[in-house]
């Protein structure tokens, strides 16, 4: 493969007649942390939620390993290699985890990740296996949504908001396998309001404000100074667009 994994071309999105994203263009390459940061809003989700197919583009394109994929509906981009982890974990609140699991296991690509393989990476969740989702902690349900995106064996890993509502300790524990899961040779493609632990954990980042575009480079050229302004539009209001953006 040459060129990027994952490419987002000039990407508008509309809401009725809210412009949520606003001629956005950035790239992963495999294997690479893309962390998108900006403030309730900024037009994070909605980008997300198009790349994985669930929003349809204004204009623009999303491109996987240089094919435009905007016309394939979600199923067809996961079996392409792109999984969600949507905010809110949205999970089958019926069923017990493991069958959880086993929906994402569905039509799973050939690859290193399957059922085993996540109980190996939570360790918690064999003894608790056949244990209803929604009797579990929000950090647990968090943990189950990614293990249902990894047993598809995704090429982009979409974490959509993954510390919203999570105490300390949890999000540091689910950081703590994100080097696990790029060992694989995943990309992945973070969405954080939570700035130190979007930056910390990335290889470059993207931030959002009202839809646009306001700051890319990596964590190690990047001051907090230059990310606060980035975030919160400090001095940068004459470049905005009028419309506002939606999450």
């Amino acid at each position: 493969m040459s060129g990027p994994l994952l490419q987002v071309d000039a990407l508008t999105v509309h809401h009725g007649q809210l412009c949520a994203i606003d001629d956005v263009s950035f790239s992963i390459d495999e294997g690479e942390i893309l962390a998108v940061i900006g403030a309730n809003g900024a037009g994070k989700s909605t980008l997300l939620r198009t790349i994985a197919g669930l929003h349809h583009p204004t204009s623009g394109s999303v491109l996987l390993d240089g094919q435009v994929i905007n016309a394939l509906p979600p199923n067809r981009r996961v079996a392409l290699g792109v999984s969600l982890v949507p905010e809110g974990r949205r999970l089958f609140s019926s069923m017990t985890l493991e069958e959880n699991l086993q929906v994402g296991a569905y039509h799973a690509n050939p690859g290193p990740f399957d059922i085993k393989r996540v109980y190996e990476l939570f360790d918690w969740m064999p003894s608790r296996r056949k244990q209803s989702v929604w009797q579990l902690s929000g950090g647990e349900q968090q943990a189950v949504a990614i293990g249902r995106a990894l047993v598809a064996n995704p090429r982009v890993l979409l974490l959509d908001e993954l510390s919203l509502g999570l105490a300390p300790i949890v999000i540091e524990k689910i950081y703590a396998l994100v080097p696990d899961i790029i060992a694989q040779g995943v990309s992945i493609l973070i969405v954080e309001q939570d700035v130190s632990q979007g930056v910390s954990a990335a290889d470059r980042v993207h931030c959002l404000l009202e839809g646009r575009t306001s700051m890319t480079g990596t964590p190690a050229e990047l001051t907090s100074e230059e990310i606060d302004r980035a975030y919160f539009g400090a001095g940068l209001s004459s470049t905005m667009p009028e419309s506002g953006a939606a999450s």
